[in-house]
């Protein structure tokens, strides 16, 4: 670096020095900025952080007048500072005076100094702060000299986010940024409910302990050995043929393989080990570059392509430290609140559920196969919040709202007792509901309802009792293939069915055939890419398309359900003719079941789900063949008002309970 003193990795290696000597934080920071400046050959180094107003406060300057010191406060959108925090970029001006965004301060004394070059001081995508030097030349700051800079703003990245300077903040002033409050806004309820607890990450960031590398040939080395490694992964995983032609598994690894191969992402990193850093906190800090820009990033398809790049980098870092992060699915904190990118429902499965109090989601709708599963384990949860894994840490306090979509990241005492009580006073709300348990299920004229719960999961089973119910009125068996990591066997099925029947005892149990297809995809088969997923080959239309499918499902029921009564519904069925190429698989079964000596059940009624509208014309036909209907209302209203209920905008456009729909 020209006319730097010995260039980043000896600023690196006395940064880490300071970091080490038992003086205050204060005096800790006061050295930092000495060190900066004597490097770079500047006359101004300074620090500014960002406070939970919003503010950005001068905390260390060397050159500036030294009274400005937690004296000089600007706004986000105030002067070439702001500008750097706002938009999360450096700015490299040899006459900055000269620029629309600068801003004046008498009290910094900074008016004789004319180049600057600020960056922002990132973790995880989340400005912390602006680390600037200045000096009176007017000169642009070289390629070198901004790459240092933002090597130096990650170590201050920690000492930051570590809490450390919290204690500097003046009486009455809004303190650092890094560890506020946080109220976020605008989620979707997945699962009503409210969850306090300490935040787990589903795929935690790996925790740099050594960002400064003593041996900078051997890190390199380390670097290239890693992509190498996860590029053979990924062939091996494309090549080896498990996968089926074209579908979004494959698509996801064909992006990930072109990343890994982009020889820019590569010169980064190595750029990024050049300056003095190990290998992981160079792919920390390509990776926290990546992430400021996607969250400033409104076009959906760019978005994507940067977070494939975020996924990339997260396996690239396990992959140069050589374990896997994840959390022991069973040894879970008390209290614990997941929070993921995106999940998969058998993810969610192998947690333990009796440690696990919510779910926080950036991906994923009310829709959602986790959010199935969410439902059925209880378990309140909230999706579509920006950014989640990048704003909280393990371990913090949060609170998960299902009831409004909110979620509190380190919240104030008082939020948390406020949500305490209502808490409580959910819970007293629910032993009201356990009083009515048992009393009779009928109108205030005495006209008798049953009613029965819907479910899914052998973990939805003790609801029957717990709640009181008179059976199950919808059993969704595709719920088991989709949390399965592939098909299960007949002999899984049968057993799933049998224990569903044991523990309804004499309680009837409605078991609706495989639904999938739509937005119900299994990840181990062939995804046909449809323009309208929701009107397409789905449910009973793939089930008649694909009898052996449909025909292993119908004797596993009808072997479970030998010697009680046995409830078969068919989903998704259009026309009469559909409804009876499905009973009579169901009688071709009996009657193999019956060859081959098997005990059948004593008695077998078969019934259709009523969710298309040309139906609703051919009910006189179809009541002659049935022995029972059920409305499938949410499918139904959506094709009734032609509103998807998947689609946010769209889903609250009509009345459920509205007189044409009723």
């Amino acid at each position: 670096m020209p006319g730097a003193l010995g260039g980043p990795r000896v600023l690196l290696r006395r940064l880490r020095e300071v970091m080490a000597e038992p003086v205050s934080a204060q005096e800790r920071l006061d050295k930092i900025v000495v060190l900066i400046a004597a490097n770079m050959v500047a006359e101004v180094c300074s620090v500014y952080v960002l406070r939970v107003d919003n503010t950005l406060e001068l905390y260390a300057s060397e050159g500036l007048n030294r009274e400005a010191v937690h004296q000089t406060v600007l706004r986000q959108d105030e002067g070439l500072v702001g500008l750097v925090a706002s938009e999360a970029n450096p700015i490299n001006l040899s006459e900055a005076q000269n620029h629309p965004a600068f801003s004046y301060r008498p009290e910094t004394g900074e008016e004789i100094y004319h180049s600057f070059l600020g960056v922002p001081v990132l973790r995880a995508g989340n400005t912390l702060g602006v680390l600037v030097v200045q000096n009176r030349a007017r000169r642009t700051y070289s390629e070198e000299e901004e790459e240092a800079l933002q090597t130096t703003a990650m170590v201050l990245a920690e000492m930051i986010a570590s809490g450390e300077l919290s204690a500097l903040a003046r009486p009455g002033a809004p303190e650092p940024a890094a560890r506020r409050p946080l109220h976020v806004t605008g989620g979707a309820t997945l699962t009503e409910g409210i969850a306090l607890g300490h935040a787990v990450l589903h795929e935690p960031r790996v925790v740099i302990t050594n960002f400064i590398a003593d041996d900078l040939p051997k890190e390199l080395k380390r670097l290239r050995a890693a992509v190498e490694t996860m590029r053979s992964d990924l062939d091996v995983l494309l090549e080896r043929g498990e996968l089926p032609d074209g579908g979004e598994h494959r698509e996801v690894l064909e992006a990930y393989r072109m990343f890994a191969d982009d020889r820019g992402w590569l010169h980064r990193l190595e750029e990024a080990v050049r300056t003095g850093l190990t290998a992981e906190a160079a792919v920390e800090r390509v990776q926290s570059d990546t992430r400021a820009r996607m969250l400033r990033i409104s076009d959906p398809y760019l978005r994507e392509r940067l977070h494939d790049l975020d996924d990339l980098a997260n396996r690239l870092m396990h992959q140069l430290l050589g374990q896997d992060y994840a959390p022991a699915r069973d040894r879970l904190p008390e209290n614990a609140v997941l929070v993921a990118r995106s999940m998969g429902p058998a993810a969610l499965l192998e947690y333990d559920r009796r440690r696990l109090r919510g779910l926080v989601l950036e991906e994923g709708g009310p829709n959602s196969h986790v959010a199935i599963v969410a439902r059925a384990l209880g378990i309140p949860a909230v999706g579509e919040i920006a950014n989640a894994t990048g704003i909280v840490d393990p371990g913090d306090a949060i609170i998960v709202d299902g009831t409004t979509g909110d979620v509190h990241i380190r919240p104030s005492p008082d939020m948390e007792a406020a949500y305490v009580e209502r808490v409580r006073l959910r819970a007293r709300r629910q032993l009201q509901y356990l009083a009515l348990r048992d009393k009779p299920c009928q109108t205030k004229n005495g006209e008798p309802i049953t009613l029965m719960i819907n479910a899914g999961l052998a973990v939805d089973l003790p609801h029957i009792e717990e709640t009181g119910a008179a059976g199950i009125g919808l059993f969704r068996t595709e719920l088991q293939f989709m949390v399965a990591a592939a098909f299960p066997r007949a002999a899984e099925q049968f057993s799933l069915y049998r224990t569903v029947l044991d523990a309804a005892g004499d309680r009837p149990v409605t078991f609706r055939t495989l639904d999938v297809g739509g937005d119900k995809l299994l990840p181990y088969m062939r995804n046909v890419v449809e323009e309208n997923p929701a009107l397409g080959w789905r449910a009973i239309r793939l089930g008649l398309d694909r009898p052996a499918l449909l025909r292993a499902q119908l004797r596993a029921l009808l072997r479970a359900g030998a010697g009680r009564g046995l409830r078969i519904m068919f989903p998704m069925i259009a026309t009469v003719e559909e409804f009876d190429e499905a009973k009579a698989l169901v009688e071709r079964e009996l009657t193999h079941l019956r060859r081959h000596g098997h005990k059948l059940p004593e008695r077998v009624d078969v019934g259709s789900m009523v969710e298309v509208p040309s139906l609703l014309y051919q009910l006189d036909e179809l009541l002659e063949r049935v022995d029972f209907l059920s409305i499938g209302s949410n499918d139904l209203a959506q094709f009734f008002y032609a509103a998807d209920r998947g689609n946010a905008r769209v889903a609250e456009r009509f009345d459920p309970i509205s007189v044409p729909l009723l």
